[in-house]
Order: C-alpha cells, then sequence, then structure tokens
C-alpha cells in the first residue's frame, strides 16, 4: 500500500515523519499510592476534555484548587503532575522517583500532595512524580492507581468518563465483552490474535497511536512477503509526553481479533520500546491499542475488578468507519 492510500486509510498522519505522541510515564513498578477497591466508594462521573493530540483531559484539583487538566492513562501505573503544576502551587518536594517512559528510565523529582480530588473522591497524602510535560493543555497524569478494583467507563461520543464499582458484564447487540488479566496493574486482552497468531493486546488511553513490539512486527512482514509484497514500513517521529524523540515505523496490520471483535487495515507503529520489557512482553507478539484505535468506539469500559473489557460501538458507527478505512477493513462486533 503506498503512504498516500495509507495516510488516507487512516487519517492519522498527515506525513512521512509527522510528530506522534504516545504520552505514556510509568512510576517505579510499585505504585506509588496504593489505591483503594472499597465498593462503597462514590461513583464518580465527569465531563472531559480533548487535548490537542486526542487524549482525555479529566478536570482534578490539588489541595483544593483547580481544576486542573489531567491526562486520562490506563498506562501509567501511578498519577504524575507536571513540573511547572509543581512550581505554581509550590507543592512540597518528595523523595526522588524513578519513572519509566517508552524511551527509558530516568529519575525525576517527586511532590507531596495533601489533597487530590477527581470528582467525588478524594485521596490524601499523595506523592507524585512531576514530570516535564510538553503542551500547556496537560497538567498532569491520572493514572490507574485510582482504578484498583474499580471499572472506567471512557464514553467518547459523550465526552466523559465515568468510575464506578466492579460489576459483571454480559455481551450484547452492538458490544463485545473480552477477557483480560492484569499485569503491573494494567489490563491485557488475552483472548486475542493476528490472522491466527495469538498475540497480547494492553489497553493504553495514554498513547496516541497504536503501538507493537519487534515480535508482532516480524510476524507481519513475514506474512507479508510470503504474500509477495515488499514494501517497506513508513517512517515516523514519535515523541513521548515528557519530550523524549525517537523513531519508529509505521504499517498495517490486515486482521485483528479481540474476543468476538474482528478489525482489519489497523494502523500501527513499531519502534524499540523500554516499556514491553517493562511489562514483560518483550518476546512475544505484543500491542497497545491507542487511542487512535480506541476512539473508533462510542464507549470502552475496563473493568479491573472483573479483568475484562467492554467495547461499545452504535451500528451507524460501525458503517460510518468502515467507509472510512476502506474497502478492505472488516469491523464486526
Amino acid at each position: 500500500m503506498s503512504p498516500t492510500r495509507r495516510q488516507a486509510a487512516t487519517g492519522l498522519f498527515a506525513a512521512a515523519g509527522a510528530a506522534l505522541l504516545p504520552g505514556r510515564v510509568r512510576a517505579e513498578p510499585q505504585p506509588v499510592v496504593e489505591a483503594s477497591d472499597d465498593p462503597s466508594a462514590p461513583p464518580v462521573s465527569l465531563d472531559v476534555q480533548e487535548s490537542k493530540n486526542e487524549h482525555l483531559l479529566a478536570p482534578v484539583t490539588i489541595n483544593g484548587q483547580g481544576p486542573y487538566h489531567f491526562l486520562l492513562d490506563t498506562g501509567a501505573n501511578a498519577s504524575c503532575v507536571s513540573a511547572r503544576l509543581m512550581n505554581d502551587l509550590l507543592l512540597p518536594p518528595g523523595p526522588p522517583t524513578r519513572v519509566h517512559t517508552v524511551v527509558g528510565v530516568k529519575t525525576r523529582p517527586s511532590v507531596m500532595i495533601d489533597r487530590l480530588t477527581v470528582g467525588a473522591r478524594n485521596r490524601r497524602r499523595v506523592r507524585a512524580p512531576a514530570l516535564p510535560i510538553r503542551g500547556a493543555d496537560v497538567d498532569g497524569v491520572l493514572g490507574i492507581d485510582w482504578l484498583k478494583g474499580q471499572r472506567l467507563t471512557m464514553d467518547f461520543k459523550a465526552s466523559s468518563i465515568a468510575i464506578t464499582s466492579s460489576r459483571p458484564d454480559r455481551p450484547s447487540e452492538g458490544t463485545v465483552v473480552v477477557p483480560a488479566r492484569r499485569r503491573l496493574g494494567q489490563l491485557t486482552i488475552v483472548d486475542a490474535d493476528l490472522s491466527g497468531e495469538r498475540i497480547s493486546a494492553m489497553i493504553d488511553s495514554g498513547a496516541h497511536v497504536s503501538l507493537c513490539n519487534a515480535p508482532l512486527r516480524d510476524l507481519v512482514m513475514a506474512a507479508e512477503i510470503r504474500r509477495g509484497r515488499s514494501e517497506p514500513p513508513m517512517a515516523v517521529e514519535l515523541e513521548s509526553l515528557a519530550g523524549e524523540r525517537f523513531e519508529g515505523q509505521l504499517f498495517f496490520l490486515p486482521f485483528l481479533r479481540l474476543g468476538g471483535l474482528h478489525l482489519g487495515n489497523v494502523a500501527v507503529v513499531y519502534a524499540d520500546m523500554h516499556v514491553f520489557k517493562i511489562w514483560g512482553l518483550k518476546d512475544a507478539p505484543a500491542l497497545v491499542l491507542g487511542m487512535d484505535l480506541l476512539k473508533q468506539f462510542d464507549a470502552v469500559a475496563l473493568d479491573f475488578g472483573r479483568s475484562q473489557v467492554r467495547f461499545d460501538m452504535s451500528e451507524p458507527k460501525r458503517l460510518a468507519d468502515m467507509g472510512r478505512f476502506g474497502a478492505g477493513t472488516r469491523i464486526r462486533v
């Protein structure tokens, strides 16, 4: 497939070398703060905004001030603040913290927050890394330390999020429920394959684009060669939320199955990324489902208590997205 056709098919990349922003950050494997799985915790329902890079921004207050715009990142195991917010609020310093990004690990300063509030939920005495976050529209990162044993619903159609107690979920018309497992706090879909080959797939709302590791890239390239296709992937430039730049390769997955959900012509970027090693996903084919793919659905619900993911898509949306991706696309629920 030529670069022009690829760009038209996804609508995600203006040109080769365009800046992509998989803005994910992860604290040292131990969570900075332990989350509560108290079923009596009040439910949270919030309207969210969209950053210039299409991430979801939730309103968060710090020590009674705000609201500030925190990027919702299901790939981050701990919440963080921007260095700008740390200085503006004169937050007291905590001990240095090792923070992992897609590129590597660095020691960053941390701050102590007396009260961090999301909707009706308050957290006290939170230690959070402070990062040199690029972009004035993001004040921090809201990680999964808020979601232990809970259910997060990202409603893209209504531009809202909800954090509620875990509950049973069954497939229905226009929805697919897929089993997952918890890996370092994140949810990884286990019932997934690429053209019949088993893969792992992680949901990461902090990634602007969908990403893969070397074994998955090699799997796709080998299949392309067997089909007599030898076109090289498109080179792209990526930048982390902390401003770290690196290069990647854009190509398309011919057929992806997530439980009962079937997708074709899925854009994905390969880069030699440090985070796959952290997750223990370096040696087997693995995929990170970023916002470019998640926003094809009306809503995506991650249930950390029951270890499952629900995808919702209305019939009009399914038809519209099939047309957008072109004749080669197959989306079935």
